[in-house]
C-alpha cells in the first residue's frame, strides 16, 4: 500500500489497489461542538456521562468521524478529479469509539469499477474506506460508490 494522491479520472482507479490518505486528530472542542450541533447525545457531550456508558469516556459521534473522513477524501483524492458525486454510502460501521486525541487515518480500497450502462460519461468506482486510529485499530468502515468522468466519454474501458 502506497501513500499518495489518487489520480484524477475513472481510468486511473485500479481494482485491488489501496491508497493511504492523510489523517485527522480529534480534539475535545471539535467532538463537543459537533455533538452540540448535530448529535447531542450525552456521551458525546461530557466525559462524566461517557464514562458511565459502554464507551468508558467521551466519544466522538460516528457522524463526526464520517465527516472528518469525507473531508480527507475530498482534499486528498476527489477534490481535483473528475468526480461527479456519489449515489450514496453503504454499510457504515463504527467499530471502535474515537476519543479525544485520537489521530485517524483513512485508507481507500478500490473494490470494483464499471462504466455506466445508462449514461455515456460516468464510470462507477466502488470503494471501501477503512479508518484506523494511531494504534492501528479500525474505527470506521464505509462502502461507497462514486461517479467519475471518463477521459474519452462513450469509449469502452
Amino acid at each position: 500500500m502506497e501513500e499518495r494522491r489518487m489520480k484524477h479520472a475513472y481510468e486511473d482507479f485500479e481494482v485491488g489497489s489501496a491508497v493511504q490518505l492523510s489523517a485527522h486528530t480529534f480534539t475535545r472542542e471539535e467532538i463537543v461542538s459537533f455533538a452540540e450541533r448535530y448529535d447531542p447525545q450525552p456521551f458525546h457531550l461530557t466525559e462524566a456521562v461517557g464514562e458511565a456508558t459502554h464507551f468508558g469516556g467521551l466519544a466522538a459521534s460516528g457522524w463526526n468521524t464520517c465527516s472528518a473522513m469525507i473531508s480527507i477524501l475530498v482534499r486528498d483524492m476527489v477534490g481535483d478529479s473528475t468526480s461527479m458525486g456519489s449515489p450514496g454510502l453503504d454499510n457504515i460501521r463504527w467499530i471502535k469509539p474515537v476519543r479525544v486525541g485520537d489521530t485517524v487515518r483513512l485508507t481507500v480500497h478500490v473494490l470494483n469499477k464499471r462504466v455506466s450502462k445508462s449514461k455515456p460519461d460516468p464510470g462507477i468506482v466502488q470503494t471501501r474506506w477503512k479508518a484506523h486510529n494511531q494504534k492501528g485499530e479500525i474505527v470506521l468502515t464505509v462502502d461507497s460508490a462514486a461517479l467519475f468522468g471518463l477521459r474519452n466519454s462513450g469509449a469502452a474501458v
